[in-house]
């Protein structure tokens, strides 16, 4: 594996022994180096690295695809050394924006140390996107025809044990009396199949929001950047990094998305990791709720868990809870599509199907009147869009769709 990091640090961590002063020394933070003894890559380097923190803080920091680095046997997994250093083999700038924000915290950090291309640390066991075989379009010949031992190679030589160092830190963390705060750091591109991001920084969340609203909310006081809540991506994935390790623990937890072209340099990341940083303390400052052990369960387990729950049936193996929810599943998918087709214009919604983004919004504002919930027509808007409005028209209402909106009246 690629030796170009020196931060292969151990977590100062508190030794389980016996002993009333080791206790009190955990309790305070104040702890002692403890041998790793986790499964070493091939090559004898972990396939991830830590920095040390301060247990006191609460706050966990992880940065799934920090590198794209392959090890040697694999070569480049037959792909040009320019493929290597895109999107598709490892997030842009997040390590660093991840590595400064935890310095400025005082917080522990976990990053890995292999590309995404080799495998994803970010996925479930069970996804099929686990390894993959074409990524953006690009056929990845060195993952074309694994079999199963190939696939379980990889699993226990790199995804493996990246998971265990999050699991151990947790671990530690809350033996020491605080139950961390989970934040993955992540980038994504400026520009998706040549239609541009909009937003600056995403928050991505599932069921649980302690910790995801009050960041949206900071993000959100800062000026001048676009906010998304699940967006560009949703953070509703079954077995991803968040799902293991905050929704089935019961932690508070959020994945942080920043454009890569605002920290492609170490000025941009350095204001990153700043914006984080101040947001990040003031929700902090919440403290209990976000140190509790809550299972908020998550979105992608479907009918299971809330079938358990009982209630009015409302036909074979469904509940009006269930209704509810695959109602609501169903209306965050469509608002997650239109989000992403930014070329289909209002007017041809409304050509076409009879509705458009706006009468979504209005339908929104009305079944929150509904409910006693006082929200604006820009609010619900904003909520429907991804984002203000005004921007979205500046950015994507093209001057063909207001001359048909003037002709149709």
């Amino acid at each position: 594996m690629r030796r170009n990091l020196g931060h292969d640090q151990a977590f100062f961590l508190p030794q389980r022994e016996g002993g009333r002063k080791k206790e009190a020394d955990a309790r305070e933070g104040r702890v002692e180096r403890s041998l790793d003894t986790l499964i070493q890559e091939d090559l004898g380097e972990k396939p991830y690295r830590s920095i040390e923190g301060d247990l006191r803080t609460g706050l966990l920091i992880l940065c799934d695809h920090a590198e794209n680095a392959i090890p040697e046997p694999y070569g480049t997994l037959g792909l040009r050394p320019e493929d290597l250093n895109r999107h598709i083999a490892y997030d842009l700038g997040a390590a660093s924006v991840a590595e400064r924000l935890a310095k400025m915290l005082g917080a522990p950090a976990i990053l890995s140390r292999f590309s995404r291309l080799l495998i994803d640390p970010n996925r479930g066991l069970d996804d099929p996107t686990l390894i993959m075989q074409v990524s953006d379009g690009l056929i990845v010949p060195g993952n074309a025809g694994l079999d199963e031992a190939a696939v379980a190679t990889r699993i226990n030589r790199y995804y493996a044990p990246y998971h265990r160092a999050i699991e151990h830190a947790i671990d530690t963390t809350i033996s020491a009396g605080k139950p961390p705060v989970v934040v993955s750091v992540h980038s994504f591109t400026q520009a998706w199949k040549g239609l541009p991001r909009p937003w600056s920084v995403g928050v991505l969340w599932d069921k649980d929001p302690r910790l995801a609203l009050p960041l949206l909310e900071g993000f959100r006081a800062i000026p001048g950047i676009v906010v998304g809540d699940n967006a560009p991506y949703t953070g509703q994935l079954k077995g991803d990094t968040l799902y293991r390790h905050g929704s089935k623990r019961g932690l508070a937890h959020a994945l942080i998305e920043v454009r890569q072209d605002l920290i492609l340099g170490p000025e941009g990341q350095a204001e990153w990791a700043k914006h984080l940083a101040e947001v990040l303390r003031k929700v902090m400052r919440l403290g209990g709720p976000l140190h509790a052990i809550e299972l908020h369960g998550s979105y992608t387990d479907g009918m299971q868990a809330e079938a358990a729950s009982g209630g009015k049936p409302a036909g074979k193996g469904m509940t009006e809870s269930i209704r509810t929810e695959l109602e609501a599943e169903a209306f965050r998918r469509l608002v997650a599509h239109l989000r992403g087709r930014h070329d289909v214009q209002n007017i041809e919604l409304m050509e076409l199907a009879g509705f458009c983004r706006n009468c979504l919004s209005n339908w929104y504002q009305e079944a929150a009147a509904a409910k006693g919930v006082a929200i604006s027509k820009e609010e619900a808007r904003e909520i429907v869009y991804g984002m203000p409005y005004e921007t979205w028209k500046a950015m994507f209402q093209t001057e063909i769709a207001d001359k048909r909106r003037k002709r149709t009246g």
